[in-house]
């Protein structure tokens, strides 16, 4: 099913590519990290072409539950053991610009898109030190939050930590709004980059090539394997929302960090409730697993609020970091000139987003983003994200070997996975998915099963 953004929203149809042309960027990706850098660009009078597989906001933005937020998850305290307090402040106050901007943006623009602001919540239901030792590190990045043991949700907690002042939107409305005089095309697959030896890049795609002197992948994952490697330091993960009326108004949005915990967050008269996720191509059809997709968001739904009906059901796709940042910035330093990347952003799409925006906008513009180390695609990855690259090898080697399978992802090979939740094809290496058919849903896979 479609979600509530791609429900209520219609938006403006665009031509595919006819022929070649050329353009000083173009971008990949129209997606809200593609239209906003286009946005930027243009702010800086810096002209931009985006090019789209399928619609605009059609991807991973129109699956979101829309959360504007520096609440990332239990992060700050990780953040300042794995890379030092200057650079996980750097982070914070990144992500905390990323909220305001978005008001500045949505004001100054006059876009009806629904924004709120509200507090974001971190909930669990089985202990207090975590969010205790949360808060501590927040407090000191420049992050107002508060600790309490008691909250709006229907069921006791023992403890919670609020973020103060963050937002929620209609993301699509926002698209909508913000994407007027872009130069878009859609249903205009890249296939591939060429670099001319001279500075520029073709960029070559089913219906024509743009030859640019910068290049900015914002395609989700990107689909060029070297240089980069991008596909050794990333995997795919799926997660799940059902859309209730007549379960519960909430003032502001939340998420358990609980193993089994789960999301809630509210538009309107309807509640939003997330969870049964998973590494892509590992679904669990067991409704008891934490990983049950829908069915367990029904038993969750049936439990908290009985007399709630269902109106919507959809799932979205994150990218997942080897250390829980994004890759923002320069795509191989010193290998390819021009190419720059924004991936990686996990389950926090909004805010990096707009952060992936604003740095790389900038990086084309000649200027420099000292704050910006910390996303760098060339940072050390501390020994966590290490211990991470060892198991999602292991992972990928498993299902390179495995030859039971006929069905071979277009993208490296890997066995791929019956989802059956979704009626979808899944690779559990790097996240691509087809359709029962073998169509290309997902990249980085950027084929179809049957194209040669």
């Amino acid at each position: 099913m479609n979600s509530i953004w791609t429900d209520t929203v219609m938006l403006q149809k665009r031509n595919p590519l006819k022929g070649d042309l050329d353009a000083e960027v173009v971008i990949i990706g129209a997606g809200l990290a593609g239209i906003l850098t286009g946005f930027m660009l243009g702010k800086k009078g810096i002209d931009a072409v985006i090019l789209e597989a399928g619609r605009i906001g059609s991807g991973q933005t129109g699956g979101t539950t829309a959360k504007i937020t520096s609440q990332h998850g239990v992060i700050y305290e990780g953040l300042i053991q794995m890379y030092g307090r200057e650079r996980a402040k750097h982070y914070a106050g990144f992500q905390e610009w990323a909220v305001g901007e978005y008001e500045r943006v949505i004001e100054g623009s006059k876009i009806d898109c629904d924004f709120m602001r509200c507090n974001g919540n971190l909930y669990s239901c089985k202990e207090a030190e975590t969010l205790k030792r949360e808060a501590e590190a927040a407090v000191g990045l420049g992050i107002q939050t508060v600790y309490r043991e008691e909250c709006e949700l229907p069921f006791p907690v023992k403890s919670v930590l609020t973020y103060e002042n963050q937002a929620r939107f209609h993301p699509l409305k926002f698209i909508k709004g913000i994407s007027e005089g872009l130069r878009i095309f859609e249903e205009t697959r890249v296939k591939k980059i060429l670099c001319d030896g001279q500075g520029r890049s073709r960029v070559i795609t089913d219906r024509g090539t743009v030859t640019a002197g910068n290049v900015v992948l914002a395609c989700h994952f990107p689909f060029v394997n070297m240089p980069g490697y991008y596909f050794a330091r990333m995997y795919q993960s799926r997660s799940y929302v059902l859309a209730l009326k007549g379960a519960q108004n909430l003032d502001g949005y939340y998420l358990g960090i609980d193993s089994d915990g789960n999301s809630f967050r509210s538009e309107g008269d309807i509640l939003l409730l997330g969870g049964g996720g998973h590494r892509t191509g590992d679904f669990k059809e067991d409704k008891n697993s934490l990983s049950a997709g829908y069915e367990g968001l029904v038993n969750k739904a049936e439990e908290l609020w009985p007399e709630a009906q269902e109106v919507s059901r959809w799932s979205a796709q994150d990218c997942m970091t080897l250390d829980g940042i994004p890759y923002i910035g320069e795509f191989s330093p010193g290998r390819r000139k021009g190419w720059y990347v924004a991936t990686g952003f996990g389950k926090w799409g909004m805010t990096q987003s707009m952060v992936s925006a604003r740095i790389i906008s900038c990086m084309i513009d000649g200027m420099k983003v000292p704050e910006a180390d910390v996303f760098s695609p060339k940072r050390p990855i501390p020994m966590t994200g290490i211990k991470e690259f060892s198991i999602n090898q292991k992972e990928a080697v498993k299902n390179l070997a495995s030859m039971r399978h006929t069905k071979r992802c277009a993208h490296m090979g890997c066995k791929l996975t019956w989802n059956k939740e979704e009626g979808t094809w899944d690779c559990p290496c790097h996240g691509s998915r087809f359709d029962r058919d073998g169509k290309l849903l997902d990249g980085p896979a950027v084929q179809s099963l049957d194209e040669k």
